[in-house]
């Protein structure tokens, strides 16, 4: 059994673990408020925008010719993996890098891959593999801001019109709630041409674009891709603020149930140490009495 010294010293290390942790989720419920608002904000813009896009590109003559939307034989992919520039939150960052690396091995095997990392966590696990690695954007988490993050979405989409990229993935983590993130392998670019629903069909939904619809097209296009590639990294800052606040919360009550066990530890070996030095007063005594 541990002396009290060795037991004492544990307690007070595992109550100043338990300060830590309890600050550190209430710092990530802060932030988490903040980046909360900004995805939920961006989310009904994006998608409007989303879909008005569809419904003209879905109309427009020769709308398979957008230079975004051109599909060619893959060979080089870039693959944009979004993690946080820090550490303690789970399993935030490791599903991301698991998501990456399944896609490269299975659905990518045997292409030319370049990788796009943002967020630290990322680019510190990416940096020791052998693909090509874009490293100017990496740090996009130290300013969350439209304007940083629109220099790499322009990066990724100047490389696929160049030809540097024949196709771009994003793989990031979705927010849905505090405890729930769900990782998300999203294609990029090309531009998926999805089903117009019926609901916003282009038969019941008519557009008057001025000054003609090409015009339209090409500024809308690269509008969109910018706002959804944001819509990624929004994603990804909640995610993360709710995985440490989630993660966090766990680690205070581990701490709180080991605390729990070491103090029970602690009062019975202080209670052997006192039975044990009355047993040796009453040998004593007895000892004595006999002489």
């Amino acid at each position: 059994m541990a002396n009290l010294k060795e037991v004492k010293q544990r307690i007070t290390s595992v109550v100043s673990t338990q300060q830590i942790t309890k600050a550190m989720k209430m710092v990530a419920a802060a932030k988490l408020r903040r980046a909360q608002d900004k995805i939920v904000q961006m989310r009904p813009y994006s998608q409007k925008l989303t879909n008005i896009l569809n419904n003209v590109s879905a109309a427009a003559e020769g709308a398979e010719d957008l230079i975004y939307a051109q599909k060619r034989e893959v060979t080089k992919v870039l693959i944009v993996p979004i993690t946080s520039d820090k550490g303690l939150c789970g399993a935030f960052n490791s599903n991301v890098i698991k998501a990456a690396n399944l896609a490269i091995n299975e659905q990518f095997a045997g292409k030319q891959i370049f990788i796009l990392p943002l967020g630290k966590k990322a680019y510190e696990n990416f940096k020791k593999s052998d693909f090509a690695l874009i490293d100017q954007f990496y740090q996009v988490f130290s300013d969350v801001a439209f304007d940083n993050v629109k220099s790499a979405a322009e990066f990724a989409m100047n490389g696929f019109v160049a030809g540097d990229y024949d196709q771009v993935v994003m793989v990031y983590n979705e927010f849905k709630n505090v405890a729930t993130q769900i990782i998300r392998t999203e294609q990029f670019l090309p531009m998926a041409k999805e089903d117009v629903t019926a609901e916003v069909s282009t038969s019941e939904t008519e557009y008057l674009l001025e000054p003609s619809r090409t015009y339209i097209l090409e500024e809308l296009v690269p509008t969109a891709l910018k706002i959804q590639f944001y819509k990624a990294v929004l994603d990804s800052n909640a995610s993360e603020h709710g995985a440490r606040m989630t993660a966090m919360d766990k680690a205070t009550e581990n701490a709180g149930e080991l605390l729990k066990e070491l103090r029970l530890m602690y009062n019975r070996t202080r209670q052997a140490a006192i039975t044990n030095e009355i047993l040796e007063i009453v040998a004593g005594a007895n000892a004595l009495g006999g002489k």
